[in-house]
């Protein structure tokens, strides 16, 4: 039996609005907001996370709740951001979290605005109802975005996020403020993975750095002779963590005693190494290897200025997120 039909014929309609003061709003809200699992289900995260004060959500007109709630689509080429090139970030239509850097955004020609790269963690890739398509929804709240492709060719990281233009809102550039750090500790899969993950990183690239050879591809710096070392460059916002922590987590998940390897991984280009971009930087590697000297450990990490950075081919990009799989020799370990 549908719950809610049987709870309104019976003329309890007035006690929905005590229900929803007397227990916060979780069942009450439950009754009024839909009747499909996927919607209850969400509906009642939403409800849960506002209750304990996680999430702050925008008041939606009509059509914003029949795209960001009901999981609708905008018509082709009717959205704001579809020819949209400016410098910044786009947020959460509901919630305002960062979803999408301005440089990760390009021209498809599909109609709806399109991104090869999600900020780290931002975006939840799931099933769509179809059983055919990947739907993407904000992580933080849970708002559909639109759907994801693979294997289209259009840009080197091969990926397509497909996203309508009313799930998000827009930050301009010179109202935020970004920051670069390079780091490399073996296999960049590895150092990619844990890097995504603290909040405020927006975006993570893996590369090649630190050799004498232009735009090096994986099979040249695996013969180890090009001196490059397998890197990630992360894009991060100061307001929300530092230099400092990242270099911390750079050295809390790989083992920085072994000198040019990483467990099964052998050769220069998996070395242990910080490429600083400023005094400041180098200032705050150097300080943190004195620490870890002073607690015993035996350091080989590199501390090298910064250069000429080398994207790797599309399929090393978010690799254990696209595999489902975990690093084999990145683990993390309290150590500061």
């Amino acid at each position: 039996m549908n719950i809610k039909k049987a709870f309104f014929n019976k003329g309890w309609v007035l006690v929905v609005p005590l229900a929803c003061i007397f227990i916060g709003g979780g069942f009450g809200l439950w009754l009024l907001n839909g009747e499909e699992e996927g919607e209850n289900f969400a509906s009642k995260t939403v409800i849960e996370d506002f209750n304990k004060g996680k999430i702050m959500h925008k008041k939606l007109t009509a059509e914003e709740e029949r795209v960001i709630v009901h999981k609708g689509t905008e018509a082709p080429f009717s959205g704001k951001y579809n020819d949209h090139y400016v410098k910044g970030i786009y947020t959460c239509k509901r919630c305002g979290a960062e979803l999408y850097e301005s440089s990760s955004k390009f021209k498809s020609g599909c109609g709806w605005p399109s991104f090869d790269e999600q900020i780290a963690g931002a975006v939840k890739w799931q099933p769509d109802a179809d059983g055919v398509r990947t739907e993407i929804a904000c992580a933080q709240c849970g708002a559909h975005l639109g759907h994801v492709f693979l294997g289209e060719g259009l840009t080197q990281k091969d990926v397509r996020h497909c996203v309508n233009s009313i799930s998000m809102n827009f930050v301009p550039a010179q109202k935020q403020q970004t920051e670069k750090a390079i780091f490399a500790s073996g296999c960049f899969w590895g150092t990619e993975y844990h890097l995504q993950k603290v909040p405020g990183v927006i975006s993570t690239t893996v590369g090649y750095t630190g050799g004498h050879v232009d735009n090096p591809t994986y099979k040249q710096v695996c013969t180890d002779k090009t001196g490059h070392a397998e890197a990630v460059e992360v894009v991060y916002d100061p307001s929300k963590t530092t230099y400092e922590q990242l270099a911390k987590l750079f050295f809390e998940t790989h083992d920085f005693t072994q000198l040019n390897r990483q467990g099964p991984d052998v050769g220069t280009q998996y070395r242990s190494a910080i490429f600083y971009l400023d005094q400041k930087q180098k200032q705050t590697a150097v300080q943190l290897v004195e620490t870890l000297e002073k607690k015993g450990y035996d350091v080989k990490t590199q501390i090298e200025p910064v250069d000429k950075f080398w994207p790797a081919e599309k399929y090393h990009h978010d690799y254990y997120q696209t595999n489902g799989k975990t690093p084999y020799c990145h683990i993390y370990r309290k150590i500061f």
